[in-house]
């Protein structure tokens, strides 16, 4: 991305290496990762199943520390941030689409979006009207009043992407969104949150297998046995 010398990323990590010990050895899943995102841009981070994506996501977001380096969130250090403060940054400032969905069982679609609008900001319409009209726009507006249960898998995936842009959050992370989609669907959801970031100026972070959403990206980056790279491995 250009002209973002003077820009402040909205999230930063650098030198970050995540390491899960057991008792016969230690697993390295990240291995000194740095790594800034901008608003505006949409980058993806290509690699395979067990390569580090979903790990790396989530020390990007906030939701586990590195176990060594640096994680900076709208310019302030991981560290220096209390338990209320960061959950209440995550809420308002960071929407993550997570590859497994999380939404609440016991919930209906319309309120497993309603509940994260809780903590919004937003006062141009009622948390339940902009709740609609994201339902509407993923083709679920029938499934506002439906539990998790009785949804498909793409389905789901489409509440969760609809949940994670309620807040208009300034970073959008999000874990394999295609996955669960069709292929239609898929790109679908890839040029809306593309979108996102031009239109919206947020800054956008994909972690995929999929090659197919490098067309939408203004970098591609690859992970391959924990570590982070510009080049794609032969």
């Amino acid at each position: 991305m250009n002209n973002t010398i003077n820009i402040q990323p909205l999230a930063q990590i650098d030198d970050v290496s995540k390491i899960f010990h057991d008792a016969t050895h230690n697993a390295i899943i990240l291995n000194k990762v740095s790594f800034k995102i901008y608003p505006g841009e949409l980058v993806l981070v290509l690699g395979p199943s067990g390569s580090g994506k979903s790990t790396f996501l989530t020390i990007l977001a906030g939701l586990q520390p590195p176990s060594d380096g640096q994680v900076l969130l709208f310019g302030k250090e991981l560290h220096t941030y209390n338990d209320q403060e960061l959950q209440q940054l995550r809420a308002q400032h960071i929407g993550f689409i997570f590859q497994t969905f999380q939404l609440i069982e016991a919930l209906t679609a319309l309120e497993n979006i309603l509940l994260v609008m809780q903590f919004s900001s937003i006062r141009r319409k009622t948390p339940r009207d902009r709740a609609m009209d994201l339902l509407k726009q993923f083709g679920i507006l029938h499934l506002a009043n439906a539990y998790p249960k009785t949804m498909s898998q793409g389905e789901k995936q489409r509440v969760a992407i609809a949940r994670a842009l309620a807040n208009k959050a300034e970073l959008l992370i999000a874990d394999e969104p295609t996955g669960s989609l069709s292929s239609q669907q898929g790109m679908e959801i890839v040029k809306l949150l593309h979108n996102e970031a031009k239109l919206d100026h947020r800054g956008v972070v994909i972690a995929s297998h999929d090659q197919r959403i490098a067309q939408y990206a203004d970098r591609v980056l690859y992970l391959h046995d924990g570590v982070l790279t510009d080049k794609q491995e032969v």
